[in-house]
């Protein structure tokens, strides 16, 4: 292959999302067996390990390409990231089967991911998201750590000895995953960036539109994946909790760093649509969560369908 030509691109942005996919699988597998050997419930697990690993790829996609291309790549990749995980992962998920959600995650966790969107958008309407707002957006994930904490501590003083005893040891190789699965990310969001940016750059599309779509969609499948064999294995806390934890871990966590590190500059542009279909993303669905206790396959179906819309309007 010719270095730089459109087939190279491509293998790279390929390869790219394969080592993003098999490095989250890595770092989601081994954190979930740590964290459940300490004896933290699914839907706790769900909502913190699994999903503060699956938003990884994110963090760093957005911080290289911060540093090496422009914000809007970064910018791009989160706000497309977090449309994807609801309209995408949750929506396929709930295709295969119905997703119940919990009232633990509806009512505490859910507020901090309407916050979160809210935050981002009130704190990027003036056009400019610098160290300030980053440091609010940082300490609104204080906030949301401290109360997941309190969740853990108490669920720790509820386990019984008999009930501790039944739990799975920590092993090395569980740690030997974590190691890997960074390792892969850090390798796997190089090559995303790389590949995806020089191939649509080529054809003429923006930054924005490229972190919007490509690598949205390339750093939101370690969250698809996980919450789909959740799906598939009737393990419903770890889907829904993954995308809402994930989702707060993108804005609050991400942005937040990604701020201090450059800030970032919010066209007119993404303040006229990004940032609407953003809020209309999250408030639909907490509404269809709202509604019902679970999200069952027509919510999925409606969920892919504004996803596709979303994509569709996107489109030059």
């Amino acid at each position: 292959m010719v270095l730089g030509s459109p087939v190279t691109e491509l293998g790279l942005l390929l390869v790219g999302i394969g080592l993003l996919y098999a490095g989250a699988e890595l770092l989601v597998a081994g954190a979930r067996d740590l964290a459940l050997a300490v004896g933290l419930k699914a839907s706790t697990v769900g909502v913190t390990v699994v999903a503060f690993a699956t938003t990884t790829p994110e963090l760093f996609v957005s911080v290289l390409g911060a540093l090496t291309v422009s914000t809007d790549i970064g910018l791009g990749a989160i706000v497309g990231s977090n449309v994807a995980n609801i309209g995408l992962v949750l929506g396929v998920s709930a295709l295969i089967r119905p997703l119940g959600v919990s009232e633990t995650v509806f009512r505490r966790d859910v507020p901090f991911m309407v916050l979160a969107a809210l935050l981002l958008v009130a704190l990027g309407w003036n056009g400019r998201i610098g160290p300030l707002e980053g440091a609010v957006l940082l300490a609104a994930l204080v906030a949301f750590t401290l109360v997941v904490l309190r969740r853990v501590r108490r669920t720790q003083a509820g386990i019984s000895d008999a009930e501790r005893d039944g739990m799975p040891d920590a092993e090395a190789r569980d740690v030997l995953a974590v190691v890997a699965g960074i390792a892969a990310l850090v390798l796997g969001s190089r090559w995303l960036i790389d590949g995806g940016r020089d191939l649509l750059a080529a054809a003429g599309f923006s930054d924005l539109f490229i972190g919007l779509t490509v690598l949205a969609v390339g750093t939101s499948l370690p969250e698809l994946a996980a919450s789909v064999v959740a799906a598939a294995r009737d393990e419903a806390s770890f889907s829904v909790g993954n995308v809402v934890g994930s989702n707060i871990y993108n804005v609050l966590a991400v942005i937040g760093l990604l701020a201090f590190v450059s800030p970032i500059d919010v066209s007119p542009g993404v303040r006229a649509f990004e940032f609407p279909a953003l809020l209309a993303f999250t408030l639909l669905v907490v509404g269809l969560m709202y509604r019902g206790d679970r999200l069952t396959r027509v919510d999925g179906a409606v969920l892919v369908a504004a996803y596709a819309g979303f994509v569709y309007l996107l489109l030059p």
